[in-house]
C-alpha cells in the first residue's frame, strides 16, 4: 500500500510542479514566459563565466588521475584502511568523489559491475555515491559563480563532511547488510 503510493507520488511530483508553478505564478499577475527568459539570460552569463573554473578544474584532475598520483595514494593508504576492515576497493572511489562526479560515477558503476549490486562492495559504493558530494565540483562552480576566491575554510569543511560521509556509509552498510 505505501510502497504503491509512494510509486505514484513520485510519478507524478515533477509533472504536477512544472504544471502548478507557472499556473500559480501566471494568476498572480507574473509574466511567467518573459521572467523565463530572463532568467535563462541570466543563466547563459553565468554558464560563460564559469567556464574557466571548469576547465582549471577538469585539467587538475585528469592529471591525478593519468600521473598515477591517485594511484600512489591509494597504494599508501590501503594497508591502513584493511587493518579497519575496510573493502581497499573502495577507496578510489572514496578519493574521486569529492574531486569529480562523473568519475566517481564511472569508478561506483565499475564497482557495482564487477562485484554486483547486492554485495557488500556493490552496497558501500551505492551508499558512497550517494551520501558524499563533489566538494571541488561545488567550491569551483557555486564560489566561482559568485565571485568567491577565498574559500579555505569552505574546503576544509567539505573534505571533512566527505571523510564523516565515508566513514557513515560504512557504518551504515555494516550495520544494516554486514
Amino acid at each position: 500500500m505505501l510502497e504503491s503510493f509512494i510509486s505514484l507520488l513520485s510519478k507524478w511530483t515533477i509533472p504536477f510542479l512544472v504544471l502548478f508553478i507557472p499556473t500559480f505564478a501566471y494568476f498572480k499577475g507574473v509574466k511567467v514566459y518573459e521572467e523565463f527568459i530572463v532568467g535563462a539570460e541570466e543563466g547563459f552569463k553565468i554558464a560563460i563565466k564559469l567556464i574557466p573554473y571548469l576547465v582549471a578544474m577538469l585539467v587538475a584532475i585528469g592529471i591525478f588521475r593519468n600521473s598515477g598520483a591517485m594511484n600512489i595514494v591509494v597504494k599508501a593508504i590501503s594497508p591502513v584502511i584493511s587493518i579497519l576492515g575496510i573493502p581497499g576497493e573502495v577507496l578510489p572511489l572514496a578519493i574521486m568523489r569529492p574531486l569529480s562526479g562523473g568519475g566517481a560515477l564511472g569508478l561506483a558503476t565499475e564497482l557495482i559491475n564487477t562485484f554486483g549490486p547486492d554485495s557488500f562492495i556493490g552496497r558501500l559504493a551505492s551508499t558512497m555515491q550517494g551520501s558524499s558530494d563533489t566538494t571541488f565540483f561545488v567550491l569551483t562552480v557555486y564560489f566561482g559563480s559568485v565571485g568567491i576566491s577565498k574559500y579555505r575554510h569552505a574546503l576544509w569543511v567539505g573534505l571533512i563532511a566527505d571523510l564523516t560521509s565515508f566513514i557513515a556509509s560504512i557504518y551504515i552498510v555494516n550495520k544494516i547488510f554486514g
